[in-house]
């Protein structure tokens, strides 16, 4: 299951659509939102191998801090 802060690829189930990316920023049960590198946000239930995380990046307060 994926966590807040899971970079994730997500493939389209569109023929000739691209691969999307981002980052977790809310789970419930299965509904998960990420927040795409383009700057836009979905919620949603993945389908069988449509996700994949990719890395893992910490919460902001701990990037200020640093």
């Amino acid at each position: 299951m994926v966590e807040i802060g899971d970079r994730v690829l997500v493939e389209s189930e569109k023929v000739g659509s691209a691969t999307r990316s981002g980052v977790v920023t809310a789970v419930d049960d299965r509904l998960i939102t990420v927040h795409w590198d383009s700057g836009s946000e979905s919620v949603f239930v993945p389908s069988a191998g449509s996700l994949r995380v990719i890395g893992h990046e910490p919460p902001a307060e701990a990037k200020e801090g640093s």
